[in-house]
């Protein structure tokens, strides 16, 4: 039996998950990246990087499990044409490396309450990845999966 996706009925509903996506990956990467820039020295000198974890933590926590829920049922519309595309399997990578480079050696790092002298590595890291992200979310709608598959 062949159940249709909701979200492939309504014209508005995959634009306005797709939003809601975007937000919660607004909130989950901008905290992050309070965090990360502090980690760089730059930005937030009055307040110590535990001092920023602390207040963005649970931001960064909601943001990255809307942007879980919302991005797995974008994926249920049509996971025929996400599932062999390159740049949705190299964004899916990177994601999970980024979410656990952030709740391991990141948050340590951030956590420390003398920097340690690698911290602008790891905030740099740290950028680079959720950064990657971004670009493997946006090249999805540019990445044709057929001229891959021979």
């Amino acid at each position: 039996m062949f159940i249709e996706n909701p979200l492939n009925q309504s014209p508005w509903s995959f634009p306005i998950l797709e939003c809601i996506h975007i937000v919660g990956f607004a909130f989950s990467v901008g905290t992050i990246a309070i965090v990360d820039f502090r980690l760089l020295g730059l930005g937030m000198r009055h307040q110590s990087p535990p001092q920023l974890l602390e207040d963005t933590w649970i931001w960064s926590l909601v943001g990255i499990v809307v942007m879980i829920f919302s991005g797995l049922l974008l994926f249920s519309s049509d996971p025929d044409m996400y599932a062999p595309n390159p740049a949705f399997n190299f964004k899916m990578v990177v994601l999970a490396l980024a979410i656990l480079f952030n709740y391991t050696i990141r948050r340590k790092t951030a956590s420390a309450e003398v920097m340690p002298p690698y911290a602008k590595i790891v905030g740099g890291t740290s950028l680079a990845l959720w950064g990657a992200v971004v670009f493997g979310g946006i090249f999805i709608a540019f990445v044709n999966a057929a001229l891959y598959v021979r």
